[in-house]
């Protein structure tokens, strides 16, 4: 059963309905669900599908092709020498199809755009000059490699410049999607159990389907993640070597923003890394937010120039906090870091991490969906001791909402102390900032708010079951 992606079996119906010949990308990170969403809005009807091979040469890769070739019906006796003799073999399968629309699924393409291969003038060929002619080809690439899709394809800056008629990046699941999974699945868990579940897999769909029957939330995160059998056991270099042909930059990134909670700017990050101050640089950046594992943001008070970059991705900062420091490779490390004080700072800088993917929802608690609003973090330059804000919305109808976030296990019992503090915090923003604006003190809360007398200085509490909304 597809749970969620609504929106993304729209798009791929609605190129499908066009009159004229489409060309789509589905891209996104390993694991997220691209094949699956493809083969079910299709109900795994193709004129033609082929899958790229992993680490295989061109000549096996074009081996395979024929092979595709001849499973949907073409007499092919030989595999072509060349990807354009490739294309040109498919463009004889299209001509004996008698389907009202032709879909094309390629798999996996970057796989096969091997060294010196030619793949992309070919693909060029096929669509330009011959397939976006016709008006019955629906062409839909995937590709777990991210960045390859991008750079290669969406940005082409050459023959497939603007081609791509529909971009379909495909995302994580929201915790609501989590939970109808799930459910599905006839698998048993409440909601603080899907959040906590959420802080370490975040919505990979793939993660989740791991979970088991009968077993509870830490047995299953032992299980599959620090069992030498598990399933996820040696996840963490698979995602990024599927995701970027030279994965040892993007790591570097990943591993020094594991260290710092609030983010670097691109100079910390140079100085850190030793990395070259070029275009390189800034391209793995750029594809680590496109697949998700980082945000850059700006402090409502600085330029777009002195954006920080901040490790978003739970699976990721699950990996540095615990897998990775499992140096025992202890198979029940999950279990046995249960309440010790390094899994409850995990659990509130996770939170934190959770409620930044799900701002739409805050916004929706908030009754503010509809208002224009820009999402920032702040840190106050001059105050000691130090006031932080790691989640503002700046709202077009004259509101500032300045979001605490609280992971407990019980109701947050807020106190003198507490409210000392957000009073502070608030007027030091005030101070540095210079805004006019009214602002809002908001709790975003995993397990709501114990009402007293210093609870009603908080404007708006945001729930568990509000982050749970669709």
């Amino acid at each position: 059963m597809l749970i969620g992606r609504q929106f993304e079996k729209d798009r791929l119906l609605s190129a499908y309905e066009s009159e004229y010949s489409e060309f789509v990308a589905v891209y996104g990170r390993r694991r997220v669900g691209k094949t699956f969403l493809i083969r079910e809005t299709f109900n795994y009807k193709f004129t033609f599908q082929h899958s790229g091979l992993a680490k295989s040469p061109r000549s096996m890769q074009l081996k395979a092709w024929k092979n595709s070739l001849k499973a949907y019906g073409l007499n092919v006796k030989r595999a072509p020498a060349t990807w354009l003799d490739a294309f040109e073999l498919l463009k004889d399968l299209i001509n004996q199809s008698t389907d009202d629309k032709k879909v094309i699924f390629i798999d996996e393409l970057p796989w096969m755009d091997t060294h010196a291969s030619g793949l992309i003038p070919a693909l060029e060929n096929f669509w330009n000059s011959w397939a976006s002619a016709r008006k019955d080809v629906l062409l839909i690439i995937c590709g777990s490699a991210t960045s390859w899709i991008i750079n290669k394809i969406v940005k082409n800056k050459g023959g497939l410049h603007n081609r791509v008629d529909y971009k379909i990046p495909l995302r994580q699941f929201t915790l609501n999607e989590c939970e109808q999974y799930m459910k599905s699945r006839k698998i048993s868990m409440t909601r603080k159990q899907i959040i906590e579940g959420y802080m370490i897999m975040g919505g990979v769909p793939f993660y989740w389907k791991s979970m088991q029957k009968g077993l509870s939330l830490a047995q299953n995160i032992d299980l599959n993640f620090f069992s030498p059998e598990g399933e996820l056991y040696e996840e963490f270099d698979a995602l990024y070597a599927s995701l970027f042909k030279k994965p040892e930059a993007y790591i570097k990134v990943v591993s020094l923003l594991a260290n710092r909670r609030r983010g670097l700017t691109r100079n910390e990050l140079i100085a850190g890394g030793k990395f070259v101050d070029n275009g390189g640089f800034s391209q793995v950046l750029e594809n680590l937010e496109s697949c998700g594992f980082i945000r850059s943001y700006n402090t409502i008070d600085k330029e777009k120039k002195d954006a920080l970059y901040q490790l978003v991705d739970p699976y990721t900062i699950f990996y540095y906090e615990f897998i990775k420091g499992n140096m025992n490779n202890d198979p029940n490390y999950w279990t046995h870091c249960l309440n010790t004080s390094a899994y409850h700072t995990w659990c509130g800088l996770s939170f934190e991490r959770v409620c930044l993917l799900h701002v739409e929802q805050i916004k929706k608690a908030l009754g503010i969906s509809g208002v224009i609003s820009r999402i920032f973090s702040w840190r106050s330059r001059t105050s000691r001791p130090g006031a932080q804000i790691d989640l503002l919305i700046d709202r077009d109808d004259d509101v500032i909402d300045l979001c605490e976030m609280k992971y407990t296990k019980g109701p947050w019992e807020m106190t003198e102390g507490d409210i000392d503090d957000i009073i502070r915090k608030e007027s030091v923003f005030r101070e540095e900032t210079s805004t006019a604006k009214t602002i809002h003190n908001v709790l975003v809360s995993a397990n709501g708010i114990k009402r007293n007398a210093y609870s009603d200085n908080l404007q708006n509490v945001v729930t568990l079951d509000d982050l749970f909304s669709d």
